[in-house]
């Protein structure tokens, strides 16, 4: 018998935190209830990790070396619980690690795939695979070739945040002068994203300027003048009270796409006259549970919903935690603990972006919430993790 096994003999493990180490009881799986089909009353997208090669050469600079079974298995589990995906998000280290040639061989593989078992997909189109862009025609261009791409596959288009037109423009002019010829080029309705800097400190006065206000109407004018070719806009600032302000104010048929990893229970749920859908990078940690709840939504029963979608949020703001734009170090170790892959390597390296103690807490509550689907090997992997940095009881 392993020592990892002896460790969690009993129903428990020992976990470290700040205050020492602690006996952390192992809850019973649930066996969550499946919904392929998705939703009627919410849409709902998971933004998905990608799967690192553990023998690839994954190392910060280096391009990526996916491993594209398990990468792909992941994206089924998510479909399983009703989810759609996201695909090539921050979530699946856009800007951190996923070079362009990672990035179209994973949209092309998702998209067939997602197409094959009926569902839905959506991929984000940015201009990362030019890093010598010297003006806003340039920073058009290079959107309008990824647009192209990610249509061809049948993937929804979702326009992403630029680092270079952030680093480019001065003016909401300038934004307008790009944005207005790219949101059209999708041949159908695209997701404009507004990725907060806790997400990308590179995009610090996206839409020109720290005014959140300011920022807000320029964005909603494009959105109103453009409101044919929109089915929604995603925003990741992590503010309740703006998002709802900014709902309130899109157009008829417009949808707001929740990123607000700290409060999307009761964003989703809504206030009675508008609410939220979903496009979030912790359902890719609590998919089943957010399956659950969506489904008692569409059932009528509030109070299932907020029970299931309530008891994945303390898990939620741990791992989007500052600094934020680590948090998907803790959605792949989740990933492994919970046997959807062989390892916990990411490309760039970026497993050696959260503390062992964060790690631990992560582990901790998603066990509460009894999203471990086999605690036994969770108990094992997560120890096995310990041993190897020298944290001992």
């Amino acid at each position: 018998m392993t020592q990892a096994a002896v460790r969690h003999r009993g129903g428990t493990v020992q976990l470290p935190g700040t205050s020492g180490w602690r006996a952390v009881a192992l809850r019973e799986p649930r066996a969550w209830p499946e919904h392929p089909g998705g939703f009627r009353e919410r849409v709902a997208f998971a933004a998905a990790h990608v799967v690192a090669d553990p023998l690839g050469e994954n190392v910060p600079g280096a391009p990526a070396v996916v491993d594209w079974e398990s990468t792909l298995a992941f994206r089924r589990h998510l479909f399983r619980y009703g989810l759609g995906l996201a695909e090539a998000m921050d979530t699946a280290q856009r800007g951190m690690g996923l070079d362009w040639a990672a990035v179209r061989e994973l949209v092309r593989r998702s998209s067939g795939q997602a197409l094959a078992l009926g569902a839905r997909i959506a991929a984000g189109a940015g201009t990362d695979h030019r890093p010598d862009l010297r003006t806003l025609d340039d920073v058009a261009e290079a959107y309008a070739e990824q647009v192209e791409f990610v249509a061809s596959t049948g993937a929804q288009v979702i326009v992403m945040a630029s680092r270079q037109l952030a680093a480019l423009a001065a003016t909401p002019d300038d934004y307008r002068r790009v944005y207005d010829r790219v949101v059209p080029l999708a041949g159908s309705p695209v997701i404009l994203h507004w990725l907060g800097e806790m997400f990308d400190p590179a995009l610090r006065g996206y839409w020109a300027g720290a005014d959140v206000a300011a920022a807000t109407a320029a964005f909603l004018g494009l959105v109103h003048d453009h409101a044919e070719h929109v089915d929604g806009v995603k925003v990741s600032l992590l503010d309740a009270g703006h998002e709802r302000r900014l709902r309130a104010a899109l157009p008829p048929g417009v949808r707001l796409y929740t990123g607000d990893d700290f409060n999307y229970p009761e964003l989703i749920r809504g206030d009675g006259t508008h609410s939220s859908d979903a496009l979030l990078g912790a359902f890719a940690a609590v998919a089943p549970a957010a399956g659950a709840a969506l489904a008692a939504l569409d059932a009528g029963d509030g109070a299932t919903y907020d029970a299931e979608m309530t008891s994945t949020l303390p898990l939620s703001r741990h791992l989007f935690q500052a600094p934020t734009y680590y948090y998907k170090t803790g959605i792949a170790f989740l990933s492994w603990v919970s046997g959807h892959q062989p390892g916990f390597t990411m490309v760039g390296g970026l497993q050696s972006a959260r503390s062992i103690t964060h790690l631990a807490r992560a582990f901790e509550l998603a066990n509460e919430a009894q999203l471990l689907p086999d605690p036994d090997l969770a108990a094992e992997r997560v120890t096995l993790l310990l041993r190897t940095a020298g944290a001992v009881p």
